[in-house]
């Protein structure tokens, strides 16, 4: 334990605190999806959290390249990674609005029948998440992309091990909040 950085370990104890927070959300809908029965019978699953569920696996793969880019010293393909994925993370967030006006559409209310307010509660509170990580992303991309405009500010960027551990708390989290949301899409795709 003394020998992980305290920027990692209360990302650590952050990402606890997320998971039981998940964990009871997801325990609360099924728990109301089975004393409620069919509520939402006839209506289908949102095709775009299909789509979202695609995007964020491939922004996740698009961060993982990001700590291969780092090591290599290309500041240039670093910085296209994090361009890359926080597009692909808005496209996301896009895309849960687009779920959410789907599931209005179906007849699926916010303060309609219990299972469905956990439905929007639950994918609004991992949306906040991606937005969180959105924004630690863009504070990377800004950096990387003031540190590639010579290369003096590259060598210095490249060498600095806290901004290589910022870069390996950003992928921890945001691998973390992929796993999470490909765990609620399968409760929800069981559980709808």
């Amino acid at each position: 334990m003394e020998r992980v950085p305290p920027l990692l370990m209360l990302l650590y104890l952050g990402l606890l605190g997320i998971s039981i927070l998940f964990t009871m959300l997801v325990v609360m809908y099924v728990m109301t999806r089975l004393h409620s029965g069919n509520a939402m019978a006839g209506h289908p699953f949102p095709r775009y959290f299909s789509l979202s569920t695609i995007v964020l696996l491939v922004s996740s793969y698009t961060l993982a390249q990001s700590q291969r880019l780092y090591k290599a010293d290309d500041v240039s393909g670093l910085a296209r990674c994090l361009g890359a994925t926080l597009l692909l993370a808005s496209i996301f967030c896009g895309l849960q609005v687009l779920g959410w006006r789907e599931l209005i559409q179906q007849g699926v209310l916010f303060t309609g029948a219990p299972s469905g307010t956990y439905v929007y509660l639950i994918t609004a509170v991992h949306v906040v998440h991606i937005l969180a990580g959105m924004g630690y992303l863009l504070a990377l991309l800004l950096r990387t992309l003031h540190a590639g405009r010579d290369g003096v500010r590259t060598l210095v960027f490249i060498r600095n091990p806290y901004y290589r551990r910022q870069l390996q708390a950003m992928t921890v989290y945001w691998h973390f909040v992929d796993v999470v949301w490909v765990v609620l899409f399968a409760v929800f795709l069981f559980a709808y």
